[in-house]
C-alpha cells in the first residue's frame, strides 16, 4: 500500500507493557507537519480501511498513523482477537502522543479520523484529550446501546452473559473462546456486507484473522458512542451516506456535538464502498482535507 511522495516507516510504541505496532506514513521532506491518527471498523487491522485513508491523507500533505489495535494483527496482547473498545480508547491516546513525539509532527496539529465503529471508538478519546484539534468521522457508527437492546431484543441478556461466561472462562483457563466474524452459522457480523469485504480477497488481507473473542461482547455491546459527543468541542466533520450504517445514529451523534461541526452526505452504494473503493475514499479524503488544513 504505497504511494509516490510518501515515505513507509514501520514503527512501534508500547500500551500497558504491550507492543503496539502500525506504519507511519510521511510526505517526502516532512517536518513539523499537521498529523492524524487512524481508528477503523471492528476487528479490522491497519493494511484495511486505516491503510487506504491514510495513504490518501499522506498524499494530501499530512503525517499519518495506522496501527493494528492491541490484540489484532501484529500488535501484541492476549487473548487473540479480543474488541475491547475502552482498551481501544486507551491504545488511541498512546498513539496520540507517539505521533506528537515524532520530529516530522508539530505537536499543536494532531488530529484523528474514525472509519465505521472507529469513529465511536474514537469519540471518548476525542472528548477527553486536548492533544486533538480537530477530528472526522468517515461512515461513522456511533453505538447506542438503548438501540442495540432494541435491535438485539431478547437475545441480548442472553449474549451479554455468555460474554461474562467466556471471559471468566479465559481467566480461570486461559482459553479464549472464538467465533467467526464473518461467514455462515453463528457469526459476529452477520452481514452479507461484512462478508463481502472481510470474507473476501477485498478485505481479507494476510495480517487479518477471521475470528472474534466471545469475551468481547462483554464490552461491545455494552458500549455507548453518543455520550461523548457532548463533550467534543473541537472541530468535528463527520462524512456519511443514507446507505452507509445507521444514519439515525450518525445524525443524533452530530446533533449533540458541543463545538464547531461539519456534516457532509455523499452517494454511496453501500456501507463498505467507505472502506476500500478508490472513488469513494478520494471524495471523502478531499472533504477531510478541506477540514483539517482549516482546523490543524
Amino acid at each position: 500500500m504505497t504511494h509516490p511522495g510518501i515515505r513507509e516507516e514501520r514503527v512501534a510504541f508500547e500500551v500497558e507493557s504491550v507492543h503496539v505496532v502500525g506504519v507511519l506514513r510521511m510526505p517526502l521532506g516532512a517536518r513539523a507537519s499537521a498529523a492524524l491518527v487512524f481508528a477503523g471498523p471492528m476487528t479490522s487491522v491497519k493494511e484495511q480501511a486505516t491503510g487506504h485513508y491514510a495513504v490518501a491523507m499522506s498524499a494530501r500533505g499530512f503525517v499519518t498513523l495506522a496501527f493494528d489495535h492491541r490484540h489484532f494483527g501484529e500488535s501484541e496482547g492476549l487473548p487473540r482477537q479480543y474488541e475491547h473498545p475502552g482498551r481501544k480508547v486507551e491504545d488511541f491516546r498512546a498513539a496520540f502522543g507517539f505521533l506528537a513525539s515524532r520530529p516530522e509532527v508539530d505537536p499543536d496539529r494532531v488530529g484523528a479520523v474514525g472509519v465505521c465503529a472507529g469513529a465511536g471508538y474514537l469519540a471518548p478519546a476525542v472528548a477527553g484529550d486536548d492533544r486533538i484539534k480537530a477530528w472526522g468521522a468517515v461512515a461513522g457508527f456511533f453505538h447506542d446501546v438503548r438501540r442495540q437492546r432494541r435491535w438485539m431484543g431478547d437475545d441480548y441478556e442472553p449474549n451479554l452473559e455468555r460474554a461474562i461466561e467466556a471471559r471468566e472462562h479465559f481467566e480461570d483457563t486461559g482459553e479464549a473462546r472464538v467465533m467467526p466474524v464473518v461467514g455462515d452459522g453463528e457469526v459476529a457480523m452477520p452481514l452479507a456486507e461484512a462478508f463481502e469485504y472481510f470474507g473476501t480477497p477485498r478485505g481479507a488481507v494476510p495480517n487479518y484473522v477471521n475470528e472474534f473473542a466471545v469475551m468481547s461482547g462483554e464490552h461491545t455491546l455494552t458500549w455507548d458512542a453518543q455520550s461523548a459527543a457532548y463533550d467534543i468541542t473541537v472541530p468535528t466533520l463527520m462524512v456519511h451516506s443514507e446507505t452507509a450504517a445507521a444514519p439515525g445514529l450518525a445524525r443524533k451523534f452530530f446533533g449533540s456535538l458541543g463545538g464547531l461541526k461539519d456534516q457532509v452526505w455523499i452517494e454511496s452504494t453501500c456501507h463498505i464502498d467507505f472502506y476500500d473503493r478508490s472513488e469513494q475514499v478520494d471524495v471523502v479524503a478531499n472533504e477531510l482535507a478541506r477540514h483539517f488544513r482549516g482546523h490543524l
